[in-house]
């Protein structure tokens, strides 16, 4: 287990010095460390998520719907704000609606049983298409109040770059020192063997889908912040990118662990390639795939480590 957490911090190492490299001969400016940061923060709303899809996928469940979920709080939050609701209260209930999406997930999947895989799928596509039929072709615009949040720092950092290792580091605390931490792994590892041992299983996996919708709450209300304006068909892939980053950060596609450090890195390499691909004018279906094939490469990567342990063992 150390060499494996230790292997899924240097391969994330390795390839974010590589695309520095391959960034720095796209863009003569782009090893500049004010432009690496505002680049970053483009991504500091998926980084977000990416922490939180820890906590579902430890458990061997996944969430399909944060992208969704994300749009749906990010449309229902301008048009709140759009109508004159201060922008305090917009955005404590764009996050508090954002949380709500993800308890009705928590709900679905513990009551019914139904694998995450399959009710994440179906919410993803009825989140999208109440965003779509609430914004129709249209756009709502955020007052100037309630913008420019990602060009606030403080200590040099862009204020959802603070967010995003707040986030982290709660996160760490939590897998690592408490309880609740303990559960989410014994879930993954061994769902039977977790609920006779006494870790109440549907309280957990709830809760796990909840934080979820928290941190798209989040992620949507800086979004609408950082963009001035939400649309149906913003954050698309957003799910995709969350998810790469997790897997290559070296948390368990299977569950029963968790690497918040390797998510972090994995979010840095992911801004990273998305920033040197945007620079070369690479269309977003593109950097889309681009994203996908290293998933696939990553999730390659995490069973035959998986093999090897198992033959050790």
């Amino acid at each position: 287990m150390k060499n494996r957490a230790t292997l899924s911090i240097v391969l994330p190492i390795a390839l974010i010095i590589l695309a520095l490299l391959v960034g720095s001969k796209v863009s003569p400016n782009f090893l500049d460390s004010k432009f690496l940061m505002e680049s970053l923060t483009l991504m500091a709303e998926v980084g977000i998520v990416a922490v939180a899809m820890n906590y579902v996928i430890s458990t061997g469940n996944i969430d399909l719907s944060v992208g969704s979920n994300v749009v749906l709080t990010a449309c229902l939050t301008a048009k709140m704000i759009q109508a004159g609701t201060p922008p305090a209260l917009g955005i404590a209930l764009g996050i508090l609606i954002g949380t709500g999406l993800g308890v009705i997930n928590g709900i679905l999947i513990t009551q019914t049983q139904v694998p995450s895989f399959l009710i994440t799928v179906a919410t993803m596509a009825v989140y999208r298409g109440i965003a779509q039929a609430l914004m129709g072709s249209a756009s709502a615009s955020i007052p100037e109040a309630y913008v420019g949040i990602d060009t606030i720092t403080f200590a040099g950092l862009t204020v959802p770059l603070l967010l995003l290792l707040a986030t982290a580091l709660l996160s760490a605390f939590i897998f690592s020192r408490t309880i609740f931490g303990r559960w989410m792994l014994a879930l993954g590892s061994n769902a039977s063997a977790a609920l006779y041992s006494g870790v109440p299983v549907k309280r957990v996996t709830f809760l796990v889908f909840a934080i979820t919708g928290l941190a798209s709450g989040i992620a949507a209300v800086l979004m609408d912040s950082r963009l001035g304006l939400a649309r149906h068909d913003f954050a698309k892939g957003f799910e995709l990118d969350a998810i790469t980053m997790v897997v290559i950060g070296g948390t368990a596609i299977r569950g029963g662990d968790s690497n918040i450090v390797g998510t972090l890195l994995a979010f840095i390499l992911i801004g990273l390639l998305r920033t040197t691909m945007g620079i070369a004018n690479v269309t977003a279906e593109y950097q889309l795939t681009a994203v996908g094939i290293l998933l696939i490469f990553a999730v390659l990567f995490n069973r035959i480590e998986l093999k090897s342990k198992a033959r050790k063992d």
